[in-house]
């Protein structure tokens, strides 16, 4: 019987935008996973000196954007539990929920992978599950150190990649570089658009459904 395949993530998702969204939908057919689990963080540790829109708004605007994919989920792990806000401790708790027969991925950006030996017991989570580390327009991976990683690092860049091809090989954690979407938003670009009022362009950069919502609760004004 074939494993199930979900992959984590996580982000402050402050908004989540159509980059993300489409990042999920990209990783989940290039990668042939079940399921995308989106984990909205309490407070990050590196950015607890950050103003971060509430926990209750980041879930309603994930909400609304993953409503109508059902391979698109939301989870509260990290909302509910503020008192252990590490990577390490989210995958742990995952892993227990979802059991042993389940292939798990974490799912990050590249400029969070460029950090990641900065990260919480970071050599432990890279040994915990497969990694996806996806570029985006005008961001090259550049600046780790492959050399001390504890898991080996592929390149899955180029359209032509398959994980089909590869699979087999991947019996234990790998870290996968991918450039499955090809989405130029940032929350810098949102939060302009909506200090001077530009709701034509917050539409062209996140949902319908989280646009009426930041519009209608005036969020990122200040």
């Amino acid at each position: 019987m074939a494993l199930r395949r979900v992959a984590i993530y996580g982000g402050t998702f402050d908004p989540v935008h159509n980059g993300h969204v489409e990042v999920a939908r990209r990783v989940l057919k290039l990668f042939e996973l079940d399921e995308v689990i989106f984990v909205p963080a309490c407070v990050p540790p590196h950015k607890r000196n950050a103003n971060i829109t509430s926990a209750f708004h980041r879930f309603a605007m994930l909400a609304l954007a993953t409503e109508t994919d059902q391979r698109l989920l939301v989870s509260t792990i990290e909302l509910d539990s503020p008192e252990a806000p590490y990577a390490v401790e989210t995958v742990e708790r995952i892993r227990c929920t979802i059991g042993n027969q389940t292939e798990l991925f974490f799912l990050m950006g590249a400029d969070s992978w460029l950090e990641i030996t900065s990260w919480h017991e970071w050599q432990h989570l890279l040994r915990m599950c497969h990694f996806i580390v996806v570029t985006r327009p005008g961001f090259e991976i550049e600046g780790v150190d492959y050399s001390n990683m504890s898991v080996p690092v592929v390149n899955a860049l180029g359209e032509d990649w398959q994980w089909g091809n590869v699979k087999s090989e991947m019996k234990t954690p790998h870290v996968l570089l991918s450039s499955a979407a090809n989405v130029d938003v940032s929350a810098t670009q949102i939060r302009a658009a909506v200090r001077v009022n530009d709701f034509d362009r917050l539409g062209t950069m996140v949902p319908p459904a989280v646009a009426n919502y930041i519009e209608k609760y005036d969020l990122y004004k200040t």
